[in-house]
């Protein structure tokens, strides 16, 4: 049988081997009209309770994050707002299952009209809660997993489906759909089962009971492989294990240098779910809370206490440690109420900062939350797409109106909370020396700082070979924005993918950052590497690296450095042939 090899994204680290097994769910048919109002309502009422019912169920056999993901369902079941549109239709005379389908109709339409991918995965979370209401509508057992050992291939799982896998029989899965930040994949690192999403058409491509190899690490699936590629992909599997018994290890100690330079080492998160996430990794609390996904986890703006309590339960649970917040960072094309403010070009549009001092209000709402939940942790206040001093004038003003409010109130909050920006476009990044001398630090978002430097669509499958974060361009804006920054006696941290690419750690602490912000799950790997150099080496390696002008040859230098020096690491999570930044 001819070998093949299809590519897609690490979800969950690890490498699996064995037989695959192709999942074929049946489509839901249902057959029949309304009973009647009151006859349909008690259905769909029933049906939710028993929907509870299981959830609790599957919740009790979990620990760690994957209880988090199934409260979330829990949640959505308690949501009003859930009810109150199937409600609606039933008393419209349409059945439940009939509502609900329509129900789940309309949310697609409204997710998938918003730009942000993060927000599009969420829909499977309320496809997940309405199916297993419709089952219990409709009850039938589905029986779709073998009895002997396997590698499950599927166009989509759900989060609760994941959370059901049995690891004795489901080595890893691979999926059609999914990306990174599903709460499937994060149901699946909190299992410990190798995954890799996002890979279209693997369904069609694998049949059952071919031989695959699934790589959770580089997001490589290698459907019939020759010998040779099981032989290495063995020796690999050992490696890895190894090193993720060494890598835990580290997760109570500082990411410092070998000659004692510690850096701050902390996560990128957007959920509550995922702050045992960020506790079990060893982080230094969290870098990047986004505020997005919960702004549009609700079809109106949440209001102030809702605010504080999400704020304030991440806070305290992860006090003293920092936790970062960015206030709402949106397009002016991504919110229900604004609909009339669709742009054609909305990444260089109505965004970011330039949305919130217009929106005052907006603004204020959140700050006052932030600043009520300071009360409780340690929390920073973090501003999105600055471009000018004039624009942080203005935040600051906004600021400490608010707290003068809260004062006012009587509300505490800490007086001396530190204010940033994120440093995400070049005139930013140019202004660092006088811009330090407004904020407490810097935050280097190194997707849209490469992004606006190369002018590079990463989402354009036609250009993304472009876009790089190791563009000798952009090394030169963030150097200026940690000179910047250290004149002034202000820390800068980042906070974009080059965070999390083990290549770039020698330059980013070359560069004398001091504090790294990336997904939990790459915290330990990024640590080893911090913890295996000296700052003489670093510097070497950033001023050699600062002389050279293509980025093939940066990152062909790095490599060859890095394999020098971590081997096994960066043979495990770099790929061989790596031509660009296509993370």
């Amino acid at each position: 049988m001819k070998s093949k090899i299809l590519r897609g994204v690490p979800a969950s680290p690890g490498i699996a081997m064995g037989k695959a097994y192709v999942l074929k769910k049946p489509y839901l048919v249902f057959s029949g009209g309304s009973k009647g109002v009151e006859e349909e309502m008690e259905v769909f009422l029933e049906a939710i309770r028993k929907t509870k019912e299981e959830l609790s169920g599957i919740k009790e056999g979990l620990s760690g994050d994957a209880v988090g993901i199934i409260e979330v369902q829990e949640a959505i079941l308690e949501d009003p707002l859930f009810r109150e549109r199937v409600e609606t239709k039933i008393k419209d005379g349409k059945g439940a299952h009939e509502s609900i389908l329509e129900f789940l109709d309309e949310i697609k339409r409204e997710f998938g009209s918003l730009g942000d991918r993060y927000l599009k995965e969420r829909y499977l979370d309320i496809k997940d809660v309405s199916h297993r209401i419709l089952h219990h509508i409709f009850p039938r057992r589905i029986e779709w997993q073998p009895e002997e050992p396997h590698i499950l291939i599927a166009h989509d799982l759900t989060p609760s489906e994941t959370a059901q896998l049995n690891k004795d029989r489901v080595l890893g899965f691979a999926t059609d759909a999914g990306g990174r930040t599903s709460h499937t994949a994060i149901v699946a690192r909190s299992l410990g089962i190798p995954a890799v999403v996002g890979l279209s058409n693997a369904t069609k491509e694998i049949k059952h009971g071919d031989e695959v190899i699934l790589d959770g690490i580089k997001g490589v699936l290698i459907v019939n492989p020759p010998e040779k590629i099981k032989r290495t992909y063995r020796k690999r599997k050992e490696e890895y294990e190894k090193l993720e018994k060494e890598l835990l290890s580290l997760k109570e100690l500082s990411a410092t240098t070998i000659d004692g330079y510690e850096v701050d080492l902390s996560a990128n998160i957007e959920m509550i779910e995922e702050i045992e996430a960020v506790k079990r990794c060893g982080a230094k609390g969290v870098g990047l809370l986004r505020t997005e996904f919960f702004f549009f986890s609700e079809r109106r703006l949440p209001g102030e206490e809702e605010q504080f309590e999400f704020y304030k339960k991440i806070a305290s649970s992860l006090a003293p440690d920092p936790v970062i917040i960015r206030v709402l960072d949106i397009g002016g094309d991504k919110l229900y109420s604004w609909e009339e403010y669709k742009e054609a070009n909305p990444f260089l549009g109505w965004r970011g900062i330039r949305i919130l001092l217009e929106e005052k209000n907006l603004l204020k709402t959140q700050l006052r939350a932030i600043l009520r939940a300071s009360a409780c942790g340690n929390v920073k206040i973090l501003l999105p797409m600055i471009s000018s001093i004039d624009e942080v004038m203005d935040a600051k003003k906004i600021l400490e109106e608010t707290k003068e409010e809260l004062r006012k109130e009587g509300k505490e909050f800490d007086e001396k909370i530190e204010l940033g920006v994120m440093v995400e476009i070049p005139s930013c990044a140019l202004l660092a020396r006088e811009m330090g001398k407004f904020v407490d630090f810097f935050s280097i978002g190194s997707n849209d700082l490469t992004q606006y430097t190369l002018a590079v669509d990463r989402t354009n499958e036609r250009i993304s070979y472009l876009f790089s974060h190791l563009h000798p361009a952009v090394l030169k804006l963030m150097k200026l924005t940690v000179e910047g920054g250290h004149e002034n006696g202000k820390w800068v941290g980042v906070c974009g993918e080059i965070a999390g690419d083990p290549l770039s750690v020698p330059v980013l602490l070359g560069l004398g950052v001091d504090e790294l912000s990336t997904s939990p799950i790459i915290i330990p790997e990024i640590k080893s590497i911090i913890r295996g150099l000296t700052m003489e080496e670093a510097r070497s390696i950033t001023e050699k690296v600062m002389r050279m002008n293509r980025v093939e040859e940066i990152r062909r230098y790095l490599r060859e450095e890095m394999a020098q020096r971590f081997p096994l690491l960066i043979n495990l999570f770099v790929e061989e042939e790596d031509a660009g930044d296509n993370r």
